[in-house]
């Protein structure tokens, strides 16, 4: 009876060191919320506030300033 508490035993690791540590090899890529800020503002502005039938269609250049800036930090817009 009293030789179990004398045994060690090895317990696995919970979490492996490469899941617990972020990779430092790629930049850290800013969220999509936090970059193009002026220019999101535009194209909604332009997108809200449109006279037009068709806001879109008037609204094409602010938009295509927005994807272009979008598309510099790497989203697909």
């Amino acid at each position: 009876m009293g030789s179990q508490a004398s045994s060690p035993t090895a317990l696995p690791s919970a979490v492996p060191a490469q899941i617990a540590t972020p990779s430092t090899d790629a930049p850290a890529k800013p969220k999509p919320c936090c970059v193009c800020k002026e220019e999101k503002a535009k194209r909604d502005d332009c997108m809200l506030f449109s006279k037009s039938d068709d806001p879109q269609k008037d609204c094409v250049s602010t938009i295509d300033q927005y994807r272009a800036c979008m598309a510099g930090f790497g989203f697909k817009v």
